[in-house]
């Protein structure tokens, strides 16, 4: 383990939880996914097994490979990255591709793969948003200077997202929000910030029903429907109450990989239900296992954030993390019906192509600053280190 190590830099236990979290996506996703390999595959129940340790497999190099770059990098291109994503959002709403009424994909030419643009704007916004709090924090409090460089992309981000993923649209918001509260931004501010994002949100709902357009937002309010009160659609209560029979079958311990049922029923047990799937197969115990792994994650990245010698690099490694973990607590609180559904998968753990690999990119970026930090620690050993 100590020669493993030796190869890779930045915070040991951060590196450890991609890597479990990574076995427990490659064994879920194949106890979710055997009846779906059969069907599809001819017979071959390990389809998705091989698939998803490429994924994975990719997923982790590029890990390695952003956690390698100076994070100093990452301020530079961040800019240029938020200019890319807005185009790319602003082309997904009107020509990607639509799964399950909603338009989240671009098909790659010649390569003929599929990526969430909402996923590269994540990145993209979340390491603009870190660069403009560290360059401006003299003007940060001065509404023209420091606050409208700040906000403006965050909105207009947020309102191109919101259309087809609200979850995601709302998640991001929220990070940013929590980012620039770090980051000492007013909180008249703030709450000038809220009210926007409240006002438009409404104004889009607005128009969609006076044009007669309403995209998701029947799904929205057949979501909230389902949740609160005992009347919903039966596909939706379908979810809730296969999702509850597998973490009732799961019990306090045990220890039965492969031998979920629930898989045979539960739509998406293999993305946004996969929690299930492990409690079921491995209890309480594991699905307590799986939080404590991304609760462990946050509190690295909270001891990075405050070692960290320079603005731009605290701000990007408790923003990335928020992100991470606020995403994955609620796909768990889907799963055990505390929140509505919401689309959102477990990261890391989930099936799918370009939500591993930009987790991945993500967790490398704050791998990237606590390299950094060792580096200069081990410099100047006695040196004290604030923020």
């Amino acid at each position: 383990m100590q020669t493993f190590f030796q190869h890779l830099q930045g915070d040991r236990v951060i590196w450890l939880i991609a890597l479990a979290l990574s076995l427990f996506s490659v064994l879920a996703v194949y106890s979710a996914t055997g009846s779906l390999a059969f069907q599809q595959s001819g017979g071959n129940t390990e389809y998705y097994l091989f698939k998803q340790l490429v994924i994975v497999g990719i997923g982790l190099l590029l890990m390695y490979g952003a956690h390698l770059i100076n994070y100093n990098y990452y301020s530079r291109i961040a800019q240029l990255l938020l200019y890319i994503s807005i185009p790319l959002l602003m082309f997904t709403l009107f020509f990607g591709l639509d799964v399950n009424d909603a338009q989240r994909w671009l098909r790659v030419p010649l390569l003929n793969i599929t990526f969430q643009t909402s996923d590269f704007a994540k990145l993209a916004l979340i390491m603009y948003t870190a660069r403009v709090l560290s360059k401006k924090r003299e003007v940060i409090k001065d509404f023209d200077k420091g606050f409208l460089p700040l906000i403006l992309p965050i909105i207009v981000v947020c309102l191109l997202i919101v259309p087809a993923n609200l979850s995601t649209a709302a998640l991001l918001f929220f990070t940013c929000m929590v980012l620039m509260f770090i980051g000492r931004v007013s909180v008249r501010h703030l709450m000038f910030t809220v009210w926007i994002g409240l006002t438009i949100l409404l104004l889009f709902v607005a128009l969609a029903y006076s044009t007669g357009y309403k995209g998701r937002i029947e799904t929205w309010k057949e979501r909230m429907a389902e949740h609160w009160s005992s009347s919903g659609p039966k596909e939706e209560h379908y979810q809730v109450q296969h999702a509850k029979m597998a973490i009732v079958n799961g019990g306090l311990v045990r220890m039965a990989p492969g031998k979920s049922i629930q898989q045979n029923f539960l739509p998406q047990p293999y993305s946004d239900y996969i929690y299930a799937i492990i409690i079921e197969e491995y209890g309480l115990l594991g699905g307590v296992v799986i939080m404590l792994l991304y609760l462990v994650f946050f509190y690295r990245s909270i001891k990075i954030f405050a070692r960290s010698p320079g603005a731009f690099g605290a701000f990007l490694a408790v923003g990335l993390s928020i992100s991470l973990v606020i995403q994955a607590l609620m796909n768990m609180a889907v799963t055990v019906d505390l929140l509505p559904v919401t689309g959102l998968n477990l990261p890391l753990v989930s099936m799918g192509g370009t939500s591993v690999l930009f987790s991945g990119i993500l967790i490398g970026v704050i791998l990237s600053v606590s390299r950094h930090i060792e580096k200069q620690e081990s410099n100047n050993p006695s040196g004290a280190v604030v923020v």
